[in-house]
């Protein structure tokens, strides 16, 4: 299992490169120039994250993306949940059903204490929080 998939990396790291931007846009180009990342699945990246009303595009000569939320109300969870979906760490099935012993199981009161902690790391991290700290 990965917490952030090699989508949600670059999803992270081309919003926080917007961000520092500010208002200006940026091209696909330079962000591929600049993050060193292959053009077509930056571009993938980039129009989920304009579909999820995270970035704002612009086409034709002097396009590119902006952010369409302020940096501090776009968190690393919601940034991962776009691309992964709700974090899970277990979905407690057996044999494709759910498992008989879900209300008394340890491990899962265990994991499931574990998952709340991770969801509120990730939601209080956000692209503004992440640029004070240099990213």
């Amino acid at each position: 299992m990965k917490l952030i998939t090699r989508d949600a990396d670059y999803a992270i790291r081309a919003v926080c490169f917007i961000a520092k931007q500010g208002t200006n846009k940026v091209s696909v180009e330079e962000l591929v120039r600049e993050m060193k990342m292959p053009r077509p699945f930056l571009r993938k990246v980039l129009q989920i994250l304009n579909k999820s009303k995270i970035l704002k595009s612009y086409k034709g000569q002097g396009g590119g993306f902006t952010l369409a939320l302020s940096p501090d109300k776009i968190s690393l969870l919601g940034l991962i949940e776009v691309f992964q979906g709700k974090l899970k760490l277990n979905e407690c099935t057996f044999k494709k059903q759910v498992c008989p012993n879900m209300r008394l199981c340890r491990v899962k009161k265990k994991v499931d204490s574990i998952q709340k902690f991770v969801v509120s790391e990730l939601q209080g991290i956000t692209v503004a929080s992440l640029l004070k700290e240099g990213m």
